[in-house]
């Protein structure tokens, strides 16, 4: 189901706690917001629509990558960057990496390590931001 963004400061500053199997159906209201949000957005995290679990979806490429309890276990090759978000009005700066690995859960809550450049990267530091309350 589409939701609504959240845009409270507040709600947004605080860590997220992390998800268990129930929370499976918030998986797929972030995957139906994302697409709905297609035009503007690459990726949310649980508490843009409300709930503050530790989930996110990422756009890579074709596919929407749902990660549970996502952790970045590995990062190098730090860049300032401006990033936008949803929640969020404007741009603002930040410190990136180019590189890192991220240990999380699938939607089966199956565990799973990969590795990701670049933009998708970029795009997962700002989702991982998000559940842990860091907002740009």
């Amino acid at each position: 189901m589409i939701k609504p963004i959240n845009h409270d400061l507040k709600t947004l500053s605080i860590p997220a706690s992390p998800a268990t199997p129930s929370d499976k159906a918030v998986i797929s209201d972030l995957l139906d917001t994302l697409q709905a949000n297609s035009a503007t957005c690459v990726g949310m995290a649980a508490n843009m629509i409300g709930v503050n679990k530790q989930i996110i979806v990422v756009q890579i490429g074709p596919f929407a990558v749902p990660m549970v309890n996502p952790k970045v276990v590995k990062r190098s090759d730090p860049y300032l960057t401006s990033e936008g978000c949803l929640s969020l009005s404007g741009e603002r700066p930040t410190t990136r990496y180019h590189h890192v690995t991220v240990q999380y859960l699938d939607r089966q809550f199956q565990p799973q390590e990969q590795a990701f450049d670049d933009f998708a990267a970029q795009i997962i530091q700002h989702e991982v931001d998000h559940c842990n309350g860091i907002l740009i």
